[in-house]
């Protein structure tokens, strides 16, 4: 179009007798004008569709190359001096909501610590920690650090719940222990003291107070084995068995253990196994440990001459095959309220008559990690008046490989 312009204006001129150096650069001018006209509404319209991000989707890494918030795993948000927020990752519009962007700090979060430790970073105590429980939309404990950059600050929300739950049973464990293993202790030096001083001269008070002495020991003991138990289960939690089981021997062999505390309590164990019960991946003598802790409750909790069942059968269903091993008495069953809580350590639903009775309180504590050990599941059962049922299932194909040259078959008759 600028050069047929030109064409027509030069002969127009021509036509007229102008000189050609008069009207030349006149007609150069208007080409070039034209030609910047028609291209410049094309340069103003891609200067006006380039898009810049918008200011609460940050991107994951900056035009200079630094990672954005976006990358960060934790909530995090950019904060101006002024309080504003002005940017927030997914994690962060996820706790306090997407319309956080833009807004006044003090009106979205309204936690009196989280705006210390703001306040702080704006005072130049960079960087600032503080810890707050019941965050935004979520229940939980969580760490904050705030670090300023110049105009701005970064706030970052560690989720730390788990980290705390976890300290929290450590510590309540030690509590308990401390206090299972002061109790017979402190019994024990009482007794000494008495048979020290006034009763050291009376016979049949002596050998009563050597007696209960000796009770007393035994339950420390058996308190010190438990956990020396539940602490190897643990160590070894994650790494799951390889060995294949025969169910019915080692059922056998238990029956065969707790032969005399049965007959001393008039009680009969009776079996029950389905026929070609295939073998299961388990450590035997977990298994073992498991069965006779199981049974050992029976015969506590069970009433006198009453029988102890114990069956061994395919679970139907189920994506793995799987078998189910469960242990029936027939007692007074527990309350539907304790069902959840007994695998706990040291929860009782009597302490009295489980202290009475020697138990320690881990120990459907050991079957539940065990059970977990094996990547099966432990069910518990009761009717009040007709007993409990506890029952735990086994699979029976081995995920892993053996060793090469070695079969599970063989791995199973060294157990």
């Amino acid at each position: 179009m600028s050069i047929g312009l030109g064409v027509a204006g030069g002969v127009a001129a021509e036509q007229a007798g102008l000189p050609v150096l008069l009207w030349l650069p006149f007609i150069l001018i208007v080409i070039f004008l034209v030609y910047r006209a028609s291209e410049s509404p094309v340069a103003e319209y891609n200067l006006a569709v380039t898009l810049k991000p918008r200011a609460h989707i940050p991107q994951a890494v900056d035009e200079d190359g630094r990672i954005g918030i976006s990358a960060l795993a934790d909530p995090a948000m950019l904060v101006s001096r002024n309080w504003r927020v002005l940017a927030a990752n997914d994690g962060a519009m996820a706790l306090f909501g997407r319309r956080i962007v833009g807004a006044d700090l003090r009106q979205t979060v309204r936690h009196p610590v989280v705006l210390d430790a703001v306040r702080l970073g704006m005072q130049g105590q960079s960087p600032t920690f503080r810890e707050v429980t019941t965050l935004g939309s979520r229940d939980g404990a969580f760490g904050i650090r705030v670090v300023a950059d110049g105009s701005r600050l970064l706030l970052s929300f560690n989720d730390i719940t788990q980290a705390r739950l976890t300290e929290r049973m450590r510590v309540d464990f030690v509590a308990n222990a401390s206090h299972e293993l002061r109790t017979p202790l402190a019994n024990i030096s009482g007794f000494i003291e008495t048979l020290l001083g006034p009763a050291s001269e009376d016979e049949p008070a002596r050998r009563r107070f050597l007696d209960i002495m000796s009770r007393e020991a035994g339950r420390m003991s058996r308190l010190i084995d438990d956990l020396l138990s539940l602490s190897r289960i643990e160590l070894d939690k994650y790494v799951r068995p390889q060995t294949m089981l025969e169910l019915p021997p080692l059922l056998l062999d238990v029956g065969k253990t707790l032969a005399v505390r049965l007959e001393a309590d008039d009680r009969k164990l009776t079996l029950e196994v389905e026929a070609n019960l295939p073998q299961v991946v388990a450590d035997r003598d977990q298994i073992l440990q498991v069965l006779h802790n199981l049974i050992s409750n029976a015969l506590k909790y069970g009433r006198t001459g009453t029988p102890i069942l114990v069956s061994a059968a395919r679970e139907p269903g189920g994506r793995e095959e799987m078998v189910r091993v469960s242990v029936v008495d027939e007692g007074d069953g527990i309350a539907p309220e304790h069902l959840p809580r007994l695998t706990e350590r040291f929860y009782r639903v009597d302490t009295g008559r489980s202290r009475s009775m020697g138990g320690t309180g881990l120990g459907l504590a050991i079957v539940k990690h065990i059970v977990e050990r094996h990547r099966g599941r432990l069910d518990i059962s009761s009717r009040q008046g007709a007993g409990t049922t506890v029952s735990f299932l086994l699979p029976v194909q081995v995920v892993a490989r053996p060793a090469e040259g070695e079969t599970l078959l063989e791995n199973s008759a060294r157990d």
